[in-house]
């Protein structure tokens, strides 16, 4: 979000918190889409995604702004032979140094926005990520911090657990909820029905 906000000072545009909400959980070419206009910037989709990218990857090379509980509870699911997609609609130059920044081999399989054609809200990202572990959607717990996200692991069948960060998460037929990750493991995750 501080990003956008030095995306839009570079450029003469205007931005505001909720801009920034409004963008949480989304295809990033469909936020460059959302940021050209709101924003006010005479820039092409492709071209703010990179910028933002850019800024972004500054910051995580810093310091990864993992949520309480995340590493923890994908250490605990590796030991337990659980096998974890990373599914993210950030781009995989993005994801690569956050990757490095986790023991090696949490993750079996890692689904990005630059990989799928159609982004989260649509189900390919999930139906992806379930096709490349092998295993069926519905047999599969999505853990989501966005309506968008939910929405995106709820049409490809998987359950979906909300644990919200900067945007509340509507209820819905295949969501359960979670105030954080703290204290989550192999042994107390909800198992889809």
């Amino acid at each position: 979000m501080r990003t956008e906000g030095e995306l839009a000072a570079r450029h003469g545009g205007t931005w505001t918190e909720q801009d920034s909400l409004n963008l949480v959980g989304n295809d990033l070419l469909d936020s460059g889409r959302y940021i050209r206009e709101h924003m006010g910037i005479d820039l092409e989709p492709a071209e703010i995604v990179e910028q933002l990218l850019d800024g972004v990857i500054e910051q995580i090379r810093v310091a990864v702004p993992w949520r309480p509980g995340a590493v923890d509870l994908l250490t605990d699911l590796h030991a337990a032979g659980v096998p974890c997609a990373l599914v993210t609609m950030s781009y995989r130059r993005f994801v690569d140094p956050v990757l490095d920044a986790l023991p090696e081999g949490l993750f079996t399989t890692v689904v990005t926005g630059d990989a799928v054609e159609r982004g989260k809200p649509y189900p390919d990202p999930y139906l992806k990520a379930a096709r490349l572990l092998g295993v069926d959607p519905a047999d599969c717990l999505a853990i989501e911090d966005s309506n968008t996200g939910a929405r995106s692991a709820e049409t490809a069948g998987c359950v979906v657990l909300c644990v919200p960060n900067h945007v509340p998460v509507l209820d819905g037929e295949r969501r359960l909820f979670a105030d954080s990750l703290v204290g989550l493991s192999a042994a107390n995750l909800p198992v889809p029905a």
